[in-house]
């Protein structure tokens, strides 16, 4: 995947700030990768001994509240009813291990330049 300003624009918006870490959504990983959101929580679970709490943690009921009324997010159904996990920079570096996926590598090569 070619370093594109698009690309950076699209994952740029999909960085938040939550307990004081820059975070991205499994729902958005999940887009970005081509898999469902299910199929990353599952292989995460598979693997949690890779995502200490400063690598992934999931989100509380406040923090999805506050999501849905200031980020514009329509609503709490928008993550599908489970808990969201929130990734920082070295849980999205570490997805690309429980992944393997090409895709997923280049992915976060692009994820991670733009955290930088």
């Amino acid at each position: 995947m070619e370093n594109h300003p698009v690309l950076e624009e699209i994952i740029g918006n999909k960085i938040f700030l939550i307990r004081g870490c820059k975070v991205m959504l499994d729902r958005d990983l999940a887009g970005l990768y081509g898999v469902e959101t299910s199929a990353l929580k599952r292989q995460v679970n598979r693997n949690i001994e890779r995502f200490p709490e400063d690598f992934m943690f999931a989100l509380n009921d406040k923090e999805v509240e506050a999501m849905v009324c200031q980020i514009g997010i329509p609503s709490k159904s928008y993550f599908g009813g489970a808990t969201p996990y929130a990734f920082t920079e070295q849980g999205v570096a570490m997805l690309s291990s429980v992944l393997n996926s090409d895709r997923a590598v280049k992915v976060n090569i692009e994820i991670l330049r733009v955290f930088v």
